[in-house]
């Protein structure tokens, strides 16, 4: 009740800020930045006048997107993509702002056995022993796991049964029953019904990605971007952020 409160009082604060019958606000970011403003969507645009709408993909996909000139509003990819589009002048460094991070998990299909992944030991047994396993073709986390593979001894053995996916189907590809093990950020996992999260991989092996907003230097809506910034780092919308896996930054 607290925090939806604090919610209500930031929304009316951002309400005044923002313009007035703010035309649609198009954000651009993988499915962690979709599920993030499709709970906190509705609110900010009854109270701002501004329709958020996420355009998602790989966030690799979304930077050659904006690079290619394809006109957005805001995006919320990983930190070093973020910078990389900051230093080429196409988003405005003073808008620059950690929204929040995600672990890499282990999914499997709902219901299935949960492979051991409690020790690095285990972890990298469960991956041997696995028929198959799926992780993104490119993202934040498949630079991780591709280094990781190879510190632990394991990367051909991987590479013979691995899926590499061109979008993020990863935890719908384990839901399926069309690959045994998934190894993607938490947040997606949890996204989809019919897979089941096995936990976390091993902190000494784990990787943190993080994720970061930052607003197109050649928006018209300026302001609504702004004030969904301020919604996504405010306290009322940290419960949001952590339901849906991720730890705010």
């Amino acid at each position: 009740m607290k925090h939806l409160r604090g919610m209500v009082a930031l929304l009316a604060m951002l309400a005044a800020a923002a313009p007035a019958g703010a035309a649609e606000l198009k954000i651009f970011g993988s499915r962690v930045t979709k599920v993030i403003v499709g709970e906190l969507g509705p609110q900010f645009e009854k109270s701002t006048g501004a329709t958020p709408v996420v355009v998602a993909d790989v966030a690799a996909v979304m930077k050659r997107r904006i690079e290619a000139g394809e006109p957005f509003d805001l995006a919320v990819l990983v930190n070093f993509q973020i910078d990389e589009l900051i230093k080429k002048g196409l988003l405005r460094a003073d808008s620059r702002a950690d929204i929040m991070s995600s672990g890499i998990g282990v999914a499997v299909k709902r219901g299935a056995r949960k492979p051991d992944i409690g020790s690095v030991a285990a972890f990298k047994q469960a991956m041997l022993d696995a028929k198959s396993v799926t992780y993104l073709k490119e993202g934040a986390s498949t630079i991780h796991l591709r280094k990781l593979f190879v510190e632990l001894g394991i990367a051909d053995a991987i590479k013979a049964k691995a899926v590499e996916t061109d979008g993020e189907t990863v935890s719908e590809l384990v839901a399926d029953g069309k690959v045994e093990l998934g190894l993607i950020v938490i947040p997606n996992i949890m996204s989809v019904p019919g897979a089941e999260l096995v936990g976390p991989l091993p902190a000494a092996i784990n990787s943190v990605v993080m994720f970061t907003a930052g607003i197109s230097a050649a928006s018209s809506n300026q302001a609504a971007a702004r004030a969904l910034i301020e919604l996504l780092k405010s306290p009322a919308a940290k419960p949001v952020i952590q339901a849906k896996g991720n730890d705010p930054a």
